[in-house]
């Protein structure tokens, strides 16, 4: 029979029932502890995830997997490397799977893209492995993207037929597991039940056709205004950055492989970019039509990544030229929807595009190349891999006031916050 037993959390003794799983003990005292694997109707726990990992007497530990016991000293917040721990985790789920979140009809109502939200993951730290996985298209309500699955199991335990038979299962073992569907079991679920399994994923990998849809920012669930991050200063007072010595600072932009809606999101400051020219002037820019560099460059704002010969070096030029060097939106952090073709083989993708395109006619149908075409790469890289990036903006696009924001923040140390609703990838 189990008894109440004392444990701190954090510098504080709390007591819970002797046994309790620590992730429930802890916020059942008030404390949140992030979490994505867990959930209470799986036992036991898998613990795949790692992101509820937190320091138990010295030593790190998934809260999710271990039982409260007397004397426990816990540790939730008050250690950075914890932090740093569970972002970690977080960019690891994101370079492995493809999760191209200005593509995928779950954003804004994706678990793992708000759990990158809380944790303020702007970038990953690890190279995106873009793995090609089959979409399985087979089945007769839903479509399996098996290249966003995190393999928690609640598919697997939770999507049952009315006769009680599962319908989801884990097939193959270690770095293949992947979630199999039985379609006969998938075929005598109820529309009902088809959407309930689809809101119980936490990515996009469970779609249902027709119920899929993508809604309007503010409605999403991960659209909730409230939560900052970067600093408390209200909006209003970034226009009155912390000028040293009165002297204008140099901007220089460019675009790369992107659609080149990071810069009109930079155009859209209004009447604020009549603040901003007092303070800034731009050099080599598509915006001032400046094609070479006049000059030494403060700060340097990339759009997209690098797709060929000519996108490496103009990249390496602005690394050259600028003083600090921002990645501005998702193509330029890790390729973005660019880089979906990073699945394929090159030679595939040219014949798609230039043999095998409806577009093509006969005589026609020829994969260009001259010496002044400049040469596509294998893949499309993300500008972290080809030059060292100072700082990271993610978004598709970033709002305007979240880039504008942030540069003067480091050009001029005016203190910023981000509002929750700002801060998207997508």
């Amino acid at each position: 029979m189990s008894h109440p037993i004392t444990i701190t959390i954090d510098g504080k003794e709390v007591q819970v029932e002797d046994g309790t799983l620590l992730i429930n003990a802890i916020r059942e005292a008030g404390v949140d502890v992030p979490s994505l694997c867990y959930y209470e109707h799986i036992d036991p726990p898998l613990g795949t995830c790692r992101v509820c990992t937190v320091e138990v007497n010295g030593r790190h530990q998934a809260s999710c997997t271990t039982l409260a016991r007397n004397g426990m000293s816990v540790v939730v917040h008050d250690d950075p490397t914890l932090h740093d721990t569970r972002k970690a985790m977080v960019e690891m789920l994101f370079a492995e799977g493809n999760h191209f979140c200005p593509a995928c009809e779950k954003s804004g109502d994706c678990d793992l893209q708000g759990m990158g939200y809380d944790l303020g993951v702007q970038m990953s730290r690890f190279p995106h492995l873009f793995v090609d996985r089959i979409i399985d298209y087979n089945p007769k309500r839903m479509v399996i993207e098996h290249n966003r699955c995190i393999r928690c199991r609640r598919c697997v335990d939770e999507v049952l037929t009315d006769d009680g038979k599962r319908v989801f299962s884990f097939a193959h073992r270690g770095n293949d597991t992947e979630v199999a569907i039985d379609y006969d079991q998938e075929a005598k679920l109820t529309e009902e039940q088809a959407v309930r399994a689809m809101h119980i994923c936490p990515t996009g990998s469970i779609l249902v056709r027709g119920k899929s849809l993508a809604r309007p920012f503010g409605e999403r669930k991960y659209d909730i205004d409230g939560a900052h991050a970067g600093g408390n200063v209200p909006m209003e007072k970034m226009f009155a950055p912390k000028v040293g010595n009165g002297e204008k600072k140099v901007i220089a932009t460019v675009s790369l492989a992107g659609c080149f809606g990071c810069h009109m999101s930079m155009l859209d400051l209004d009447m604020g970019i009549l603040d901003l020219v007092d303070l800034v002037e731009f050099n080599k820019s598509p915006l001032t039509d400046i094609k070479e560099f006049t000059k030494r460059v403060d700060i340097g704002l990339i759009e997209g990544g690098c797709c060929n010969s000519e996108n490496v070096h103009v990249l390496r030029e602005f690394r050259r030229k600028c003083d600090i060097l921002v990645s501005v939106g998702e193509c330029s952090i890790w390729g973005g929807l660019p880089a979906m073709r990073n699945m394929v083989p090159l030679r595939e993708c040219l014949e798609e595009a230039y043999l095998h395109s409806f577009t093509s006619e006969n005589e026609a149908a020829i994969i260009p190349h001259h010496e002044d075409i400049p040469k596509i790469l294998d893949k499309v890289y993300a500008c972290s891999e080809v030059v060292d990036i100072d700082y990271y903006i993610p978004g598709c696009p970033p709002s305007a006031n979240h880039i504008w924001k942030m540069v003067k923040n480091i050009l001029f140390g005016a203190e910023y916050s981000v509002v929750y609703p700002e801060f998207k990838y997508d």
